[in-house]
């Protein structure tokens, strides 16, 4: 694994990057103006770059709060989201949904057509994510009985924990996790599944007008289950940004304990292409 200082030096070997936002962009409460600057020095040099999220909401509520943390269209080419992928999953399905998560999120449903409906009623349950001040074990009833109706559960946002400033949030695939131990039936489109890199590669080729070549594009993101895993078994290169979610696992006093790293990745079978404390 290689230790970068600046995202350039990537440049001779990488044409697009395919980057995470959550964790790599911003926190939650600030942004990390360093990453903006990266990616948009990346584009000024001719580089394709993409964003890739997990989160449960359409790219235009994506891009509308990137602009509220001051992350303009300059830095990226083109959204993708979990939500969005998923709502092909939601189409083909039925329209009677059970749905998990804020009320906030119900915009994952606009011009679908679809009935949100109670527990027992419905033949489908779509989860975006936890109420606030609730944990998975809070559901486990709940999902222990829409399991033993074999509803399909679709999880909208794959992520089980994300960091927003300095508190740790539950997400949902939390209780995906839950759901698949009690035997039930699980949909995801989201990092680190295969469909949310289809859609991004179809964006790519789309944007170059040119075959997509995968040893020509880097993943970028610092959650080990989910970016990192992901690109590797999509087949891409990954940067794995180490001040993320991960970082108390092998960080001391502020700074990378290299041995600690190591044994961090060989935990998870993992070994990026190359390493960076923050994108810059």
């Amino acid at each position: 694994m290689k230790p970068l200082d600046h995202l350039a030096d990537l440049y001779d070997k990488y044409d697009t990057f395919l980057c995470d936002i959550w964790g790599v962009l911003h926190n939650g409460v600030v942004a990390y103006p360093p990453a903006r600057t990266a990616l948009e020095k990346a584009r000024q040099e001719g580089k394709c770059v993409f964003l890739m999220t997990n989160s449960p909401k359409p790219r235009a509520w994506v891009a509308s709060q990137l602009r509220a943390f001051g992350l303009s269209s300059s830095c990226y080419d083109g959204i993708i989201t979990s939500g969005d992928v998923t709502l092909d999953m939601i189409r083909e399905g039925s329209r009677r949904i059970f749905h998990i998560g804020p009320d906030k999120d119900r915009c994952l449903y606009d011009g679908l057509g679809v009935e949100l409906v109670g527990e027992f009623s419905a033949a489908v349950v779509v989860c975006t994510g936890l109420f606030k001040n609730k944990t998975p074990a809070d559901y486990k009833p709940l999902l222990y009985r829409l399991c033993s109706r074999n509803l399909p559960f679709i999880c909208v946002n794959p992520d089980i924990i994300v960091q927003r400033g300095e508190e740790m949030h539950w997400c949902a695939g939390a209780l995906a996790q839950i759901y698949t131990q009690f035997g039930g039936n699980i949909l995801v489109s989201g990092k680190p599944h295969r469909p949310i890199y289809d859609v991004a590669c179809g964006m790519v080729k789309e944007r170059t007008g040119q075959p997509v070549n995968k040893s020509r594009i880097l993943a970028i993101g610092d959650g080990i289950l989910t970016d990192v895993k992901g690109a590797y078994l999509y087949g891409l290169d990954v940067l794995f940004i180490g001040a993320g979610l991960h970082v108390n696992e092998y960080a001391v006093d502020g700074e990378i304990a290299s041995d600690k790293l190591d044994t961090f990745l060989e935990k998870f079978h993992m070994q990026p292409t190359a390493f960076m404390m923050s994108l810059s």
